[in-house]
């Protein structure tokens, strides 16, 4: 099917990979093909999107992180590795959900049992080796330990609270399968928010465990993550007390609840007065790398606002920024080596209806086909308590799949 949808210059996969989560309604959807799109422009980009959305249709896309200077008047003094730009979205021309079992097949050019055949008809081809990619870090760890000091020093001076910072991998001139190397990347880290989004040659192979936002009827949910540490895959008693650690981590524990805090004060935004509640605090879940702490938090959001609205509250999401987000956001241009692009944005979808899911594009691996150029990134929530050496070991553990897929060819 992958396969198949790639025969396309856009195209959007989002899979659940299996994981039972009653709010997503699908074990996947796949979108290909484009009726109408839109490229977000600097400056003009809600305009855009509110004209664009004026008709009701299934739309598909992403937000990048530099959306935020829409948001708020900030800094844009560094580019991306890969540039997917601010923002895409796309109706599709093609639609294809499996739910509850059920196949369903939409399209506005051909006839569903016509794209049935032709998907069926494409053989099952044994994953083809690559040469081993090795991904290098952008900065170093001398470096890294020395901006999470600089960066404890503001949190010291009440600058800030919390803040998120990563640090980038890439390699260039490189050259992969996007949806072989997907499918290697869910079967070593499957998570319920996995996506394989091409842009026009631009891929983001996505293993995300992470909701940013998601709204059913009148119900708006979002569920941050803080909070990380390792599996022991060999050994149940060691990995069941690494999540025991977890979970009475004082430090976690602290970044958590400042972002739930965050995410409480975005909602009330778009939400109706007296709405906004916590349903779950450091909840830990399980993941095939790692052990997180989430929080969900909901709210019952005005009738009179959309999804557009809902960005423009929230984005971007706190688990990526920090508190306050404003600030950390200039000190994140500031001492990150480059821009993020899609990583800590977000890709997700909206339907007829003006539901919408969407999730972190976090744990991705980022390739331009045209360039050869391969990025990730990783990285977290940064404190007063913070070790400088634990967030550099942190950040490496969290982009252990991608950058062991690559290098292992």
């Amino acid at each position: 099917m992958l396969t198949w949808a790639n025969r396309f210059n856009i195209f959007c996969f989002l899979d659940s990979n299996g994981y039972d989560d009653p709010a997503s309604g699908f074990e996947f959807l796949l979108a290909a093909g484009e009726k109408r799109s839109l490229k977000l422009q600097p400056k003009t980009a809600f305009e855009q999107l509110r004209q664009f959305n004026a008709t009701p249709s299934w739309l598909f896309g992403h937000i990048g992180y530099e959306f935020k200077n829409e948001v708020e008047e900030l800094p844009a003094s560094k580019v991306p590795h890969i540039d997917f730009g601010i923002g895409f979205f796309f109706e599709p021309e093609h639609l294809i959900r499996f739910s509850n079992g059920i196949l369903f097949i939409e399209s506005s050019t051909q006839k569903p049992t016509d794209i049935f055949q032709q998907i069926s008809a494409i053989q099952s081809m044994p994953m083809a080796a690559h040469l081993p990619i090795c991904l290098q870090p952008v900065i170093t760890r001398s470096a890294y330990l020395q901006a999470i000091a600089a960066l404890k020093e503001h949190i010291r001076q009440g600058v800030c609270y919390e803040i998120n910072f990563c640090q980038h991998f890439e390699a260039k001139d490189a050259s992969l399968d996007p949806v072989q190397i997907y499918l290697a990347l869910i079967r070593k880290s499957a998570n319920p928010f996995g996506a394989l989004y091409k842009l026009n040659g631009k891929y983001c192979l996505c293993a995300s465990p992470e909701r940013y936002l998601r709204k059913e009827g009148k119900v708006i949910i979002s569920q941050p993550i803080k909070g990380t540490t390792s599996r022991n895959a060999e050994d149940a008693v060691a990995d069941a007390h690494q999540r025991r650690h977890l979970a009475a981590s004082i430090k976690d524990r602290s970044e958590n609840v400042m972002i739930v805090d965050l995410v409480r004060n975005d909602l009330s935004k778009i939400c109706e007065e007296g709405s906004v509640h916590v349903e779950e605090l450091f909840g830990i879940y399980s993941f095939p790398q790692v052990h997180q702490m989430i929080s969900t938090i909901k709210g019952t959001m005005k009738k009179e606002l959309n999804w557009i609205d809902a960005l423009g509250a929230t984005f971007p999401m706190g688990s990526m920024t920090g508190a306050p987000k404003k600030r950390v956001m200039e000190l994140i241009d500031k001492y990150e080596t480059q821009a993020r692009g899609l990583f800590s944005g977000t890709l997700g979808y909206i339907t007829p209806q003006g539901d919408f899911d969407f999730n972190v594009v976090i744990r991705s691996i980022f390739y331009d086909e045209a360039s050869g150029n391969i990025s990730c990134a990783a990285g977290g929530g940064i404190t007063f308590k913070s070790e400088p050496e634990d967030e550099y070991e942190e950040s490496l553990l969290k982009a252990a799949a991608p950058i062991q897929l690559l290098q292992n060819g």
